[in-house]
């Protein structure tokens, strides 16, 4: 059962199988975001993350780009009226990007185009990158004479390591899909008409699985990317215990023993 509703005209959100589908929805304007759409998008993030219901999201936009990052022309208006930022960074793309990496569900991005400066920086926010063979990454951020934001300076080095990553913030250079695939930007590049397909049926997967199990991954990750192997071995073992302690580890092991396939539901 599929179950549709807007957040906002500029955010759609959908849920059905398991996955909230939420879609930036300005195509004419390559999804650029404005400060109603930010604050609709962190509106839908922040539903999904709370809704015991998701056990997966799917983020992705409508039309030939995936997000534009910042719509300009709001961006110029604010400057013009000595509003600089409007602190835009702390109030609405922080709190987004939080959202997307802290909460206890998987999160698939599907790139169906352009993707650049915050937009980029969104779909490397999430923990995987379905794009399609005609999209395209830009940190433009240096090319407006800004620095990142949006956690770029923090996702992109874990993605394709440091060096990569200072050459791409640096330049701003536009890489193709081809090129985001060897770099490790993305985790698969598939046809443009079956990017939705493949992104969506990734996220059924991710949410029929055990997704505390997920969730305890993705926490062990994160922390082990600035702790030592002591500290990372001392939460892997309570991450451990706190999954043991769970129905789908109990249900899994039975199902394993019985040589029959596992059914999760995520407690």
């Amino acid at each position: 059962m599929t179950a549709t509703d807007d957040v906002a005209d500029e955010v759609s959100y959908e849920f059905g199988d398991g996955v909230a589908t939420i879609t930036l929805n300005r195509p004419d304007a390559m999804n650029s975001l404005t400060t109603s759409m930010k604050s609709a998008l962190l509106a839908a993030v922040e539903r999904a993350r709370d809704d015991a219901s998701v056990r997966a999201v799917l983020l992705t936009g409508r039309g030939r780009g995936f997000c534009a990052g910042q719509d300009l022309r709001e961006h110029a208006d604010l400057l013009e009226r000595g509003l600089g930022l409007a602190d835009t960074v702390r109030r609405h793309y922080n709190p987004i990007v939080r959202a997307l990496t802290s909460m206890e569900k998987p999160v698939v991005a599907a790139v169906n185009g352009v993707a650049a400066g915050a937009g980029a920086a969104l779909a490397f926010a999430c923990d995987f990158r379905v794009a399609s063979d005609k999209a395209k990454f830009a940190m433009a951020f240096t090319g407006i004479g800004l620095a990142p934001d949006s956690g770029a300076s923090w996702t992109l080095q874990r993605l394709i390591g440091p060096a990569r990553a200072r050459e791409l913030l640096l330049l701003g250079d536009v890489v193709d899909a081809g090129r985001a695939l060897e770099l490790g930007l993305v985790s698969r590049v598939v046809p443009a008409d079956e990017v939705m397909t493949v992104a969506r049926e990734l996220a059924v997967r991710l949410a029929q699985g055990p997704t505390r199990a997920y969730s305890a991954t993705r926490k062990a990750l994160d922390y082990a990317a600035s702790h030592s192997l002591s500290e990372a071995l001392d939460l892997e073992a309570d991450l451990q215990e706190e999954c043991a302690a769970t129905a789908d580890h109990a249900a899994a092991t039975k199902a394993f023993l019985n040589k029959e396939r596992p059914r999760f539901e995520g407690r």
